[in-house]
């Protein structure tokens, strides 16, 4: 698999239905996962969205997700920049590299859906998210 370079989107509460939105718009296939799915089906947003990702008929791959709790959404901090495939080593080397002179938020690593996760800000003020996608084997 390539790697993947796409916007992901923060939503406050209504992923969903802007998700549903852009597939209308572009078409495609829309996959969600709410994070019920991943084991917080008694937390008070377990049917938001952890995860989505539209595919495109054309190539396009936009990314979203509701905010978790605690997390504030303001004009400007409602995207980042998503890195992901199967390359562990090309990944770690972005991640190394984009991360340092930044700050990390959630560090890279093994994750509650199997993939090896992080989120940092670039020495720029770029947020990006890194996930490197756990072999099938």
């Amino acid at each position: 698999m390539a790697s993947l370079l796409n916007p992901y989107l923060s939503f406050d509460g209504d992923a969903r239905q802007a998700l549903e939105f852009y597939q209308e718009v572009f078409g495609g296939t829309l996959a969600l996962n709410s994070y019920g799915d991943f084991g917080q089906s008694d937390a008070p947003q377990a049917d938001k969205v952890m995860h989505g990702m539209l595919e495109t008929p054309n190539g396009f791959t936009l990314m979203g997700a509701d905010a978790p709790p605690g997390m504030d959404l303001t004009p400007g901090n409602t995207f980042a920049v998503s890195l992901s495939g199967d390359d562990d080593a090309e990944l770690r080397g972005y991640w190394e590299k984009l991360s340092a002179g930044g700050s990390v938020s959630v560090p890279l690593e093994k994750q509650v859906w199997g993939d090896v996760f992080g989120m940092c800000t670039d020495r720029f003020g770029v947020p990006w998210m890194v996930n490197i996608i756990a072999s099938q084997s």
